[in-house]
């Protein structure tokens, strides 16, 4: 059983007069922040005021870089090459850390958005250019990646920090990928339902796939999407939850490097 765990959201992904109602919210309930970086949502404004409320929780600051998909909200699977997604990814870690060095802060980790994620954990060319990307920028940066997925064993071949994520509102197909949100069960919407899977996968190290078969998985992290209409009660309750059985919410940091 794990002592030690860290609880992220993605946050910061409203745009322009869009905004995410329950950020300041959420982010009192976390220890990792991933903070959209304007390509699949966000701007420069929404950016710092995140970047500011996350500094003031005391909150681990991420960068969530993604596709430039504004319409698609960076979850539609985009034909680039290695060379444009390291660019990508590089170029939305400089406009993050900008913001982090402005108000005093610095970047704790990575972690990318939606479909470069889901692609680049099974794509080990997508996977290598995303971590170039980071270790070129900062190689003290974690990568938080899916449990399991190559975007971790090419991490890890380069010699960056990783930590395996799990997530909290996401079914699971039996080789441990997530269900593509297009299937029927993708996502998890019963709050009680969301909470048992979080604290097995944490305690057991195992989750049960949406055919039935139960697989093993291992949690340094918990996501719970931002965007999601029961975010924040989901959060509450797996916090909660985690606590009561004994586990103790840390940032990542504390996760990987004790």
């Amino acid at each position: 059983m794990k002592k030690k765990v860290d609880l992220n959201c993605d946050i910061g992904e409203g745009f322009g007069a869009y905004h995410m109602d329950t950020d300041s919210e959420i982010i009192r309930c976390i220890t990792s922040a991933n903070i959209a970086c304007g390509f699949h949502a966000s701007d420069p404004l929404i950016m710092d005021q995140t970047v500011q409320i996350a500094l003031h929780a005391g909150v681990g600051l991420g960068a969530h870089p993604g596709y430039p998909d504004l319409m698609g909200f960076g979850r539609r699977n985009l034909q680039a090459s290695p060379a444009e997604v390291q660019a990508y990814v590089t170029y939305q870690l400089g406009a993050l850390h900008a913001f982090a060095r402005s108000r005093g802060g610095k970047l704790s980790h990575v972690k990318p958005h939606g479909a470069m994620y889901n692609m680049a954990a099974k794509d080990p060319s997508l996977a290598r250019a995303i971590c170039t990307a980071i270790y070129q920028f900062d190689k003290n940066l974690i990568l938080l990646g899916l449990s399991g997925s190559c975007m971790l064993t090419e991490a890890e071949k380069m010699g960056l920090s990783v930590a395996r994520e799990v997530f909290a509102d996401r079914a699971y197909e039996s080789d441990g990928t997530l269900v593509p949100r297009t299937k029927p069960g993708a996502m998890i919407q019963e709050e009680e339902v969301a909470v048992t899977r979080v604290v097995r996968m944490v305690q057991e190290g195992r989750v049960q796939a949406v055919d039935g078969t139960d697989i093993a998985i291992c949690a340094d992290s918990i996501c719970v999407h931002g965007d999601s209409p029961k975010a924040l009660l989901f959060t509450q309750k797996i916090r909660t939850a985690l606590e009561d059985a004994g586990v103790q919410i840390v940032p990542l940091a504390e996760v990987v490097r004790e």
